[in-house]
Formats: C-alpha cells, sequence, structure tokens
C-alpha cells in the first residue's frame, strides 16, 4: 500500500527483457528506510518488487510482468528517463495523501496544459468507463502522485498541481501528448460496481481550456 507521496525522483539506468520479462533498473538516490529484495516499490505509480540490488548503492532491479506491461506506460520508459519513486508505507509511516494500490486502471493521456501564476492546471484524456469511476473532488493517482481531480467529463477529467509537486515529481516535465499511469480511489470503484451506470447527461463541450 501507498499514499501517493512522491519520496524520490529516480533513474532509469537499464532496461532488458527476460523472457516474457520486463526488467527495469533504476537508480534511487537517496532512501528514508533501508530497502530489501522483496519489497515493494512504486515506480510511477506501479507496484513492483525488487527483484535485485546491483552496482552503485541504492539501485535496484524490478521485473515487470506482461500484464503489467500492457496496462501501464512502463514500456516506454528508457536510460536516462526519470520517475517517481515511493516506498510502500509501513505502520506507524506519516499519511500524508491517500490508500494508493499501485494497481493501473488505465493509461490517460495530458490534453492540455494551462499554467496560472503559481499553479499548473492539467487536462487528462481517459476512457469513458474510467472517468465514470472519478469522484468530482476525489482522489486519484497520476504517475504514483496523489491529486485532486475536477471538472469531470465523459472521457477526461483536470488535476491542479502546487509549485512543490510541480518541481518534486515528473509531472512538472510533462508536455501535451504524454501518456501517464492512473489509479482511481478505490472508493470511486467500489461505487461504480454497486451501481448501474447511467447515460451521461453531459452536453458540455470537450473543446479543454
Amino acid at each position: 500500500m501507498f499514499t501517493g507521496i512522491v519520496q524520490q525522483i529516480g533513474q532509469i539506468i537499464k532496461t532488458s527483457k527476460k523472457g516474457s520479462l520486463l526488467q527495469l533498473t533504476i537508480k534511487i538516490p537517496t532512501l528514508d528506510k533501508p530497502v530489501k529484495i522483496g519489497d515493494s516499490v512504486a515506480i510511477n505509480g506501479v507496484c513492483l518488487t525488487v527483484t535485485t540490488k546491483t552496482g552503485p548503492k541504492n539501485t535496484f532491479t524490478f521485473d515487470v510482468m506482461s500484464e503489467t506491461v500492457k496496462r501501464t506506460t512502463l514500456a516506454t520508459l528508457k536510460i536516462g528517463n526519470k520517475v517517481n519513486t515511493e516506498l510502500a508505507i509501513l505502520s506507524g509511516d506519516p499519511f500524508g495523501g491517500h490508500f494508493v494500490q499501485g494497481h493501473i486502471d488505465t493509461v490517460g493521456a495530458i490534453s492540455g496544459i494551462n499554467k496560472q501564476g503559481n499553479n499548473c492546471l492539467m487536462q487528462i484524456t481517459c476512457p469513458p468507463e474510467t472517468a465514470r469511476s472519478i469522484i468530482e473532488k476525489g482522489s486519484i493517482t497520476i504517475d504514483g502522485v496523489s491529486l485532486t481531480a475536477f471538472d469531470i467529463r465523459s472521457n477526461r477529467f483536470s488535476i491542479g498541481l502546487i509549485p512543490h509537486t510541480f518541481k518534486s515529481t515528473i509531472l512538472g516535465a510533462k508536455k501535451v501528448g504524454d501518456k501517464v499511469n492512473i489509479e482511481v480511489d478505490m472508493l470511486g470503484k467500489y461505487i461504480q460496481k454497486l451501481i448501474p451506470p447511467k447515460p451521461s447527461a453531459d452536453s458540455r463541450s470537450d473543446d479543454g481550456f
């Protein structure tokens, strides 16, 4: 379990294939607590297991299953790319975001970026079935970052980034067209399971910002 509070920005130092597995080797500059083989780490919001500790200090290898590759952006990562990282939360750890499982629901695309003073608004497109699970002013995880969703339409929603989030996560470097991992708040998913979907009455334009 995670909280969506990014602890460090890591860097991809190697990608490889091992049978049907994608292997990612990532260097994380500093860690708040020791990490051992078998521990869970969220990489851009995806829960992965440390399989090897090799080479330089704080360098870890993760195996990514084919199903995870299909459902996330991890296959697009290249050597030198930066990634958001968060260690799994332990009992007694500070809890500053919301409950994040590290199980990606879908991949979305940034369709608009609007900087307003010190704030940045992003518009993200997603499949309609994902949009139905998103709660207005509810929590959502984008590339492992706990954020608040608003202006939810039939196939898109918006998020806001404060200066700290813009600087301390990889979201500040995103451009229009970039793909992102989306995990909807589990409460929204449970509600969708219980309530049959209704035809959308939202006739507003999806022209964006």
